[in-house]
C-alpha cells in the first residue's frame, strides 16, 4: 500500500518514497489489518479472495460494540432529540460518518492489496445500502440531518453579464463632421493632426473612401 490515495473526506495519502506516512496511510494500514484479523477469527476461518459484500456487513455489524455514539431507540423519550438533557439505556453504536470513511479506506486497500476493483467486496451494492440505511435510520435517531452540500449559483442578475465594452474617444467626435465640414476639411485642421513617416493617419471613424471624393 504505497500508492497515493484518498478517502471520501478527502484526506490524501502520502506519496512514494521515503519519510513518515501520512495519517490517513496509518490509518488504512491498521483497518486492513484489523480486516484481516477478522478474517482469521471467522468461524470457519475466511481467505480474502471469498470475501464478499455479506462479509463486509458482518465486520461491520460486529464493530458496532465497540462505537462510542448514542443511537435512540423508537421507544425511548430522546427519540428525535439532538441533544437529550438526560442519559438514557440506548445503545452506542458505531456512527455513520465513521463507518463510511472505514468503507473508503478499506475499498482503497483491497485494491492496492492486488484485489481487482470489479470483485472489490466493500463497493458492494449490498455495502452501499447498508451505509444509506445506517445514515438515515441515525439521522432520525438523533434528530440530525445528513444533507449533501448544494453547489451556490451566481444570481441571475450576475448570469450571462458581460461588462460593455468602453467607446472610444474618437468616436464621440464623429458627429462633429457634418455641421458644415467635411472629412477632408476637418483632417486639414488642426484638429487630428496625426502623421507617420509622413503620411497622414486616418482616424478609425472615417471611411478611408472620403479621402478620394
Amino acid at each position: 500500500m504505497s500508492s497515493a490515495t484518498s478517502d471520501s473526506s478527502g484526506n490524501s495519502a502520502a506519496p512514494d518514497g521515503g519519510g513518515r506516512p501520512s495519517r490517513y496511510e496509518s490509518q488504512k494500514r491498521r483497518d486492513w489489518n484489523s480486516f484481516g484479523q477478522y478474517l482469521r477469527n471467522h468461524r470457519p476461518p475466511l481467505e480474502l479472495s471469498r470475501c464478499s459484500g455479506a462479509h463486509v456487513l458482518e465486520f461491520l455489524r460486529y464493530l458496532d460494540q465497540f462505537g462510542k455514539t448514542k443511537v435512540h431507540t423508537a421507544g425511548c423519550p430522546f427519540f428525535g432529540h439532538p441533544q437529550p438533557p438526560a442519559p438514557c439505556t440506548c445503545p452506542l453504536r458505531q456512527a455513520w460518518g465513521s463507518l463510511d470513511s472505514l468503507v473508503g479506506r478499506l475499498r482503497a486497500a483491497f485494491e492496492e492489496d492486488g484485489g481487482q476493483p470489479e470483485v472489490n467486496p466493500f463497493a458492494a451494492r449490498a455495502v452501499r445500502l447498508y451505509l444509506r440505511e445506517v445514515r438515515d435510520s441515525q439521522a432520525k435517531a438523533r434528530g440530525i440531518a445528513y444533507e449533501k452540500k448544494k453547489r451556490k449559483r451566481p444570481p441571475p442578475s450576475q448570469q450571462g453579464f458581460s461588462p460593455q465594452a468602453p467607446v472610444p474617444a474618437a468616436a464621440t467626435a464623429a458627429p462633429l463632421i457634418g455641421h458644415g465640414r467635411s472629412a477632408a476639411d476637418f483632417i486639414a485642421s488642426s484638429a487630428y493632426p496625426h502623421r507617420l513617416h509622413g503620411h497622414l493617419m486616418l482616424p478609425p471613424w472615417i471611411p478611408a473612401e472620403t479621402m478620394r471624393r
